[in-house]
């Protein structure tokens, strides 16, 4: 797992991270010093943190422990975290109503467990590929793109400014082109041989 920073991975990764601002300009007017506290850089260090925890296992690791042992040997590392987190919870703002378990529960299904499990074992098939690893954790992207969609079909939200429009299409090339930089193959050098040593 460890090389050389595939640059043409890497620009394609700002490709998408420029996507990702341009979607969350419109919000981003009405936040808060709280909810950039609370809410985005959150975010922004766990986008960080979970691929490089993953790459942190499986180096340690190696090949005795599968996806789904990574995934539980993950989530109970995070669980005194959570329970922390859960306790300041309780005594600032008190028990969750059923609506917000519920939604808790469908993101713990659909991306705790199901795209977690996929996404350690894309990076299991791909660890000693470097570009190909780098495309693989690329796709945590396509995360926003399924919210944005999950709100206009589930919640009814209204659709998104123009700028959230431009932002989406162009995290979509990029996850296109890293797939097509990964997968481009470098060209295959035909040895030559010595003449004279054949004569």
């Amino acid at each position: 797992m460890k090389g050389t920073i595939p640059l043409k991975g890497l620009s394609m990764s700002f490709i998408i991270l420029l996507g990702i601002a341009l979607m969350q300009v419109e919000q981003a007017r009405h936040l808060s010093v709280k909810d950039l506290c609370f809410g985005v850089l959150p975010v922004i260090v766990a986008s960080f943190a979970y691929p490089l925890g993953n790459r942190k296992m499986m180096e340690l690791c190696q090949d005795r422990l599968d996806s789904y042992q990574r995934v539980l040997g993950m989530t109970l590392a995070s669980i005194p975290f959570w329970l922390l987190i859960s306790i300041v919870g309780l005594f600032t703002d008190g028990l969750p109503s059923r609506g917000q378990i519920a939604q808790s529960l469908i993101v713990a299904i659909s991306s705790g467990i199901v795209a977690t499990v996929l996404f350690f074992r894309a990076t299991d098939m791909v660890k000693d590929n470097i570009q190909k690893l780098a495309s693989v954790e690329a796709t945590q992207s396509l995360e926003v793109l399924f919210t944005v969609l999950g709100e206009l079909v589930l919640f009814a939200r209204p659709a998104p400014a123009f700028l959230s429009w431009i932002g989406m299409f162009l995290v979509i090339i990029g996850m296109v082109m890293h797939s097509y930089v990964s997968q481009k193959k470098a060209p295959v050098k035909i040895p030559t041989t010595n003449s004279s040593k054949a004569l």
